[in-house]
């Protein structure tokens, strides 16, 4: 992993060590993949605005978020599926993120479930909903709450699922298909088909764990499709049931955003879902400041950071905090737990190195003066 300078280059090695159809579900988008690549470029239209003559000898990262106190300004997004890049893949996040010291978000569609993440490895635990079904959907959140999960993550942007063209062509899904083209593309990886055959076949923890007996329920388990009727009635109803730190993710319009604290949130993630939901979003930094400013303290973002100097530009506008999905799931691919935190690494040192050149000392003293809007 010597080759591996930053983020791209752990891109590469994920993409020879992953099969295909196993790398195009990391790495594609919706549709055309225009809002995955807006992602991308919205961060070159924020440059930033440096000052002089400051002493930055020291660079100090830690941040407090929601009134708690952590090492760096990231969070381990919440990711689907991640047994197929490592055996026991959502495992090796969590410690990556424990060592770090900062919040590791369980996705509903985690290969690990709710009670092992809690049990083997522990740490700041928040739990990420997809209401699939509202019976469901309760019972995720009593056993959330009842392993020790203090923040719940509700995501709102899922209400059909995104258009992903290349799962389409791979013909990418649960279980695994064994066409001969797939067959022969194991064959040319065989890490990571000898890790998958002796790891086991991932499968949905959190659902497999479930006692389903209602058929409707069934249905919905099998089919995995969300919720689409979920709107601000049903979150009223979450806020009800959940007691502790309750986030909603997926926000892009300011006024949602107001209402969703008006309801009792405590706090919003900003976020197109990385691309991978309505390819002619806009990028969640589009809205950032606005929302941030609207909501001090309470806004954190997600989609398209590559680098150190991007969760910056982030900070400066308002946010508290970084979600990171893909850098870390490429460290993961390449490395498992290593590679994870090799990653974790490599935005720790961009940050720093970006806070000393720009000419601001810490975290908490960057503000939207530090950047300006590219002509």
């Amino acid at each position: 992993m010597s080759s591996a300078f930053n983020v791209e280059g752990y891109r590469k090695l994920a993409q020879k060590r992953l099969p295909k159809m196993i790398f195009d579900y990391l790495e594609g988008g919706a549709d055309d993949e225009k809002g995955l690549q807006r992602n991308l470029k919205a961060f070159d239209r924020l440059e930033f605005l440096p000052r002089r003559l400051v002493n930055v000898a020291e660079q100090d990262l830690a941040t407090e978020v929601f009134g708690e106190r952590q090492a760096l300004p990231l969070m381990v997004a919440p990711t689907g599926l991640n047994g197929a890049f490592w055996p026991k893949g959502d495992l090796e996040l969590a410690r990556a993120a424990k060592k770090a010291g900062i919040p590791f978000i369980l996705s509903t569609a985690a290969n690990a479930s709710i009670e092992e993440v809690a049990d083997q490895v522990g740490g700041d635990l928040w739990f990420q909903l997809y209401v699939v079904h509202p019976t469901l959907a309760e019972q995720l959140v009593a056993r959330a709450l009842a392993a020790g999960y203090r923040t719940l993550v509700l995501t709102t942007d899922v209400a059909v699922n995104g258009k992903r063209e290349r799962d389409l062509r791979s013909g990418f899904g649960l279980p695994f298909k064994y066409t001969p083209k797939i067959m022969l593309d194991g064959m040319l990886h065989p890490r990571w088909s000898w890790r998958l055959l002796t790891g086991g076949m991932p499968q949905m923890a959190n659902f497999a764990s479930q006692e389903a007996h209602d058929v409707e329920l069934q249905a919905a388990l099998l089919s995995r499709k969300m919720d689409a009727s979920f709107a601000w009635d049903s979150l009223k109803r979450l806020r009800q049931i959940w007691p502790y730190r309750l986030l909603v993710k997926g926000i892009l319009h300011p006024d949602d955003a107001s209402r969703c604290i008006e309801l009792g949130a405590d706090g919003l993630i900003v976020s197109n879902h990385g691309g991978r939901q309505l390819d002619s979003s806009c990028s969640p930094l589009a809205t950032l400041q606005e929302i941030a400013q609207a909501h001090p303290g309470k806004v954190l973002i997600d989609s398209g950071f590559r680098r150190g100097s991007d969760v910056v530009k982030a900070l400066a506008l308002g946010a508290k905090g970084v979600l990171l999905g893909r850098p870390l799931l490429y460290g993961l691919a390449a490395a498992g737990e290593a590679g994870a935190s090799a990653v974790l690494n490599i935005f720790k040192d961009e940050m720093s190195r970006t806070l000393a050149n720009m000419g601001c000392a810490s975290v908490a003293g960057l503000s939207s003066a530090h950047v300006i809007r590219a002509s």
